[in-house]
């Protein structure tokens, strides 16, 4: 039996990663219950088959609540990584010479194989080399076709398979393995909604996953190398969301930088109208501990107050010990952040100039006329998403509830801020448009009687991206009455 669960008060949208501490049926829905949106599912960690019963698992839970719910597949991408020691592990000093090179012997206190050939043939002279999550730091002073020779900046131990970063050129290798191309074949075959292309690093490197997905999910761009970050207005035009994936950003470029770059990539997608997620190590702490450090509140509060779409959780709810708390502090962080008055003229310090066109001029329109005649809702007809997400970058201050005919926009608006999506049938005239904007805002509590709303849609009905209608009506409150519950 479906159990009706009433919409988020809160704007922003909670992603959690799932794992081994929260990939049940049952944990899926207690995620679901304290607070998650959307769920992550990592590629880089367990096969193919591990995936199949998670993916089945949140589809049962959205058909239980009757709630379109996201699921973001997220692609492990290109890792580099050093070769093995004889004796595995070796402590390499300051000041010392070290040599990365083709040969597959087993390394020592002086050399270790780098098995990637596109590293050799980008690199430069003065070019940092970053070990183990940028512990260790190697300079280039010599080159060559088979053998990298770098001074030791910062030393300390190195073991086996390591990772390594090169964050100041830009690697002439794609974006997806051949693991990422089976792995996205794979999750867009399981009805994924999102797929997270990781170590982008050109607008090119979005144009081979879009091929390859075929308009069957939505395209989501991971900004976490400087050369991304140099670029970032053309990949952040070519793709359909942004992460702000500050782990990887906070190894290849130093931490103070971090903080400005995440302001500047959450503007830039605003700008463009791209949903973006704040993600890494914001409740970290939780991993172990049943309650986040102050500074880890205030990281998550900042992201809300900047007008980020979601904001995510890693391993704290995919591995530690507290997963549920996790959702339920990320959840609590967000909702007192939007109940400071405060809040409204924050998340409107970025300006979002509407592109010359009816359907953006009508977004921003529906905003202005909710606040000037205190409308409670804006409800929106949608087949593509497009206007959905026109409006949620106006980020106007009553929740959006969007109402379209098909399940796979309904779950790929998820991770919209403010949108609350309803798989819904379609409407074919003016009159049946109003009549069931009012029913379904009644059914969900977004509204009551005597209160006004604004619907927007576009006519002819079922059109996508012909959004041409902006109306106000009022609410009478016994639009229900003699209606069943309709689909």
């Amino acid at each position: 039996m479906n159990q009706a669960i009433a919409p988020r008060t809160r704007k922003v949208r909670v992603l959690a990663t799932l794992g081994p501490a929260s990939n049940t049926p049952e944990m899926i829905a207690r995620l679901f219950e304290a607070g998650a949106d959307a769920f992550r599912v990592n590629m880089s960690h367990g096969d193919q088959a591990s995936k199949v019963p998670v993916i089945e698992a949140i589809r049962a839970m959205e058909r239980r609540y009757n709630r379109p719910t996201t699921i973001l597949a997220d692609l492990q991408g290109p890792k580099l990584r050093v070769g093995r020691f004889a004796e595995g592990r070796v402590v390499l000093e300051t000041g010392q010479t070290f040599v990365l090179d083709r040969s597959p012997e087993p390394g020592d206190e002086t050399r270790v194989e780098l098995p990637h050939r596109e590293i050799f043939a980008a690199i430069a002279r003065d070019a940092r080399l970053l070990l183990d999550d940028g512990k260790l730091v190697l300079r280039v002073v010599d080159h060559a076709d088979d053998r990298i020779e770098t001074v030791v900046e910062v030393g300390g131990p190195l073991s086996n398979s390591k990772g390594l970063n090169v964050p100041d050129v830009v690697l002439p290798m794609a974006a997806l393995t051949e693991k990422d191309i089976s792995d996205l074949a794979f999750a867009v075959e399981q009805g994924v909604d999102w797929i997270a292309l990781s170590f982008v690093q050109r607008p090119e490197d979005l144009a081979d996953a879009r091929k390859l997905i075929q308009g069957r999910a939505a395209l989501l761009a991971k900004i976490e190398k400087p050369s991304a970050v140099a670029r970032l207005e053309e990949i952040v035009e070519q793709c359909d969301g942004v992460m702000v994936a500050r782990g990887d950003l906070g190894v290849e470029l130093p931490p103070q930088s971090v903080p400005p770059l995440q302001k500047r990539i959450v503007e830039t997608a605003r700008r463009l109208g791209r949903p973006v997620i704040v993600a890494t190590q914001m409740l970290e702490s939780m991993i172990t501990a049943p309650t986040p450090t102050r500074a880890e509140v205030s990281d998550v509060a900042t992201a809300v107050y900047d007008g980020a779409d979601a904001i995510m959780l890693s391993a704290e709810s995919a591995a530690g010990a507290w997963p549920i708390e996790s959702v339920a502090m990320m959840d609590a962080i967000a909702n007192a952040v939007e109940r400071d008055p405060a809040h409204g003229d924050r998340v409107h310090f970025t300006v979002t100039t509407p592109d010359p066109t009816t359907a953006d001029a009508l977004a921003e329109a529906a905003k202005s006329i909710t606040t000037t005649v205190s409308a409670s809702a804006i409800i929106c007809f949608t087949m593509s998403g497009s206007t959905a997400r026109r409006i949620a970058r106006e980020r106007p201050p009553v929740p959006i509830l969007v109402l379209t005919p098909k399940a796979e926009t309904a779950r790929r608006l998820g991770l919209l801020w403010g949108v609350h999506a309803v798989h819904t049938k379609d409407v074919g005239s003016f009159e049946e448009m109003v009549g069931k904007a009012k029913r379904m805002v009644l059914r969900h509590n977004l509204a009551k009687g005597g209160e006004r709303v604004v619907v927007c849609a576009g006519v002819p009905f079922g059109t996508p991206g012909s959004t041409n209608v902006l109306h106000v009506t009022q609410i009478i409150g016994d639009e229900l009455k003699n209606y069943r519950k309709e689909a």
